[in-house]
């Protein structure tokens, strides 16, 4: 049987990286969300953009403007989507060239 792409673990580890605030399940998780994320759309996210634009962009969010975001003990809203989605763009800018000559 043959893995597709998707099936295969990500490269990033941005979920296990240390943090400068406290961390429960949902942090871990959503840190989790986006090392799945794909590189090149996470490039594509601004910090400057609205809330209606971010929550458009991801499209995982629900109608309360809260992020789907499985087996959380809270909810993520878009601030908190917003810090640490801009916190993982610079995690990947550090370790790219590190990761991608792993592969």
């Amino acid at each position: 049987m043959t893995m597709g792409f998707e099936s295969l673990p990500p490269i990033w580890n941005f979920e296990q990286q240390p943090a400068a605030e406290a961390m429960d399940e949902t942090s871990f998780n959503l840190r989790a969300y986006f090392d799945r994320m794909d590189d090149a759309k996470l490039a594509e996210f601004s910090s400057a953009w609205s809330d209606e634009r971010l929550i458009e962009w991801d499209g995982n969010f629900k109608a309360d403007g809260y992020l789907l975001l499985p087996c959380s003990e809270r909810e993520v809203d878009v601030t908190e989507y917003r810090r640490v989605a801009q916190q993982c763009v610079e995690y990947r800018r550090r370790v790219r060239t590190e990761l991608i000559q792993r592969i």
